[in-house]
């Protein structure tokens, strides 16, 4: 059987894995969980959180630094880790899925609360119940009124991205590809959730990067 991938849509770890597995070679079928009924997703992972990785071997395993580190294990090549370039790769990638994430949700959750008010009231609104015991009440509502504030704090952690993909060493953040890339490709993704690229055009080295990584397969593009 194929590889199972239960996600959120809207989930960058989910992003980051799904193109991990591409990246890999790894044929998966996408299970998309639904926000209030979990059972297929505790029942394979023992948990309720997203991503999990149910491998064809039965092997399931959540979390995506997890999910990453395990497909290196079993599908060394291509490899997520240059030569001499392991450590700063895992230091990028705890700095981007957090500090970064953390930056990017605050613009994006705007567009998150979109998508789950589509999805249903109910859902839509066990989202904004999670959301506000974590952040406090009216969180939804407190970001779009700093939302111009929190572009340009996004903007400002971004930049030295932007800095060093112009910087010509390469297509991806060091020389070639790695882990790093794959994080800041899934935070990105939270700017694209209804169809269009919300990075600035000022920052056009990130988006052609955002275009780069969108089209990697297991067959890496003769342009990358």
């Amino acid at each position: 059987m194929k590889a199972r991938l239960y996600q959120f849509a809207t989930s960058p770890f989910c992003a980051k894995v799904r193109k991990l597995l591409e990246y890999k070679g790894v044929e998966y079928d996408l299970v998309e969980v639904d926000y209030l009924e979990r059972k297929e997703l505790l029942a394979a992972s023992g948990q309720i959180m997203v991503p999990a990785l149910t491998l064809d071997s039965g092997e399931t395993i959540a979390d995506s630094d997890r999910i990453a580190m395990r497909l290196e294990e079993l599908y060394p090549t291509p490899t997520l880790f240059p030569p001499g370039a392991r450590g700063i790769h895992i230091a990028l990638a705890r700095y981007i899925d957090s500090a970064v994430e953390e930056a990017i949700f605050r613009v994006a959750v705007i567009d998150e609360a979109g998508h789950f008010a589509r999805q249903g009231a109910d859902r839509e609104a066990m989202w904004r119940l999670v959301r506000d015991r974590r952040y406090g009440n009216g969180f939804v509502e407190r970001m779009r009124a700093e939302l111009d504030a929190n572009f340009e704090s996004m903007l400002a952690i971004l930049a030295p991205f932007e800095e060093q993909l112009g910087a010509g060493v390469g297509a991806f953040l060091m020389s070639r590809i790695g882990l790093a890339d794959f994080c800041l490709y899934g935070q990105l993704h939270l700017l694209s959730l209804t169809g269009e690229q919300k990075l600035p055009a000022a920052m056009p080295h990130l988006r052609k990067f955002y275009d780069r990584m969108d089209r990697i397969s297991a067959s890496l593009d003769a342009a990358l």
